[in-house]
């Protein structure tokens, strides 16, 4: 009984890392191309208001999560706009409309607070539910569960195992050998934009139509989520793959930190729920000190096992950003 509870717990972490999935590999499309979204956290809190909200009066669960993909778009292409168009500033804008879209949530979301609304409801797979430990892990879930394994891997093959994806690395890292070629660069920055919103708003409908269903307005616990999936992208090297990983370990500190709970109880409750996130920011500090002069020193006293293996380990952990990410491109 107790292997079949921590099973499900374990299962339960894929199914709560899918709103982050789409959000983190959204927000990796939208910076290989070049463009910072610093609106992540504000978008999810929008498109979970709305999409719950379209969902509870319309009674469609599509409908739900369209709106959530059509607002998140709509943010990202605004970005867009306002850095290629505007030459104005992607981390102002950003930041600003992450503010405007949070208080909007909040403030047209009071009505919806607390009603109920439909949910996505699970899907077992036909024979691969049966699977014994695998079943239960990956099979039992819901649609939306499934499509964020798929968006992962497509992400992954997307960018780095065709042409176009090749293209989408050019105009992040080179704009300009990339326009040189014959690519027009603002038109797939644009595109980009847009695709990697929609998947950054289908974040929010998952967690209020499916991980945590219904609308509370500041209590939902959703503010902060965005952050992290900004932190996560980072930690991931611009590589889905790698990011997905960072989502689960984010979604297994979290599971952790219930699991923990009543087994320490002289540590207060409040310290095990926050301690994801400054463990994930210890580790995105991991990812970017590894080329620290600082760092280097303080290897170099060390003995040579350990030296060697931090070494290994900070090379494996270091990531480099697109060399154009934030850098607007003009063609001359």
């Amino acid at each position: 009984m107790e292997d079949l509870t921590l099973l499900l717990g374990f299962a339960g972490i894929f199914a709560f890392s899918a709103p982050l999935i789409f959000a983190v590999v959204g927000e990796t499309l939208i910076e290989r191309a070049g463009i910072v979204n610093l609106a992540v956290n504000g978008t999810i809190l929008l498109t979970a208001m709305a999409g719950f909200a379209v969902a509870a009066r319309t009674g469609s669960l599509v409908l739900g999560f369209l709106v959530g993909a059509l607002i998140g778009a709509a943010v990202a292409w605004l970005i867009a706009f306002s850095s290629i168009t505007l030459k104005q500033s992607q981390v102002a804008i950003g930041f600003v409309l992450t503010l405007l879209t949070r208080d909007l949530a909040y403030f047209l979301g009071n009505p919806y607070m607390g009603l109920a609304g439909p949910r996505l409801p699970s899907w077992h797979f036909p024979l691969l539910k049966d699977v014994p430990f695998l079943g239960i892990l990956f099979f039992q879930h819901d649609w939306m569960t499934y499509l964020s394994y798929l968006v992962i891997f497509l992400g992954w093959w997307w960018i780095f195992h065709t042409r176009p994806g090749l293209i989408l690395q050019g105009i992040g890292e080179r704009p300009a050998a990339a326009y040189a070629r014959g690519t027009d660069v603002n038109r797939l920055r644009y595109l980009y934009s847009v695709v990697g919103g929609a998947l950054i708003g289908l974040a929010g409908p998952i967690y209020s139509l499916s991980v945590k269903a219904g609308w509370k307005g500041t209590i939902s616990g959703l503010d902060g989520l965005g952050w992290i999936a900004l932190s996560i992208t980072i930690f991931g090297g611009w590589n889905p793959l790698r990011a997905a990983f960072g989502v689960y370990l984010f979604g297994f500190l979290q599971w952790l930190g219930l699991v923990l709970q009543p087994r320490l109880p002289g540590i207060p409750s409040q310290v095990l729920q926050v301690a994801p996130f400054p463990l994930m920011i210890l580790t995105l500090l991991l990812v970017n000190i590894g080329n620290a002069e600082w760092v280097e020193r303080t290897l170099a006293a060390l003995p040579d096992r350990w030296r060697h293996f931090l070494k290994r380990l900070l090379r494996a952990l270091r990531a480099n950003p697109p060399a154009s990410l934030g850098v607007p491109f003009e063609p001359e």
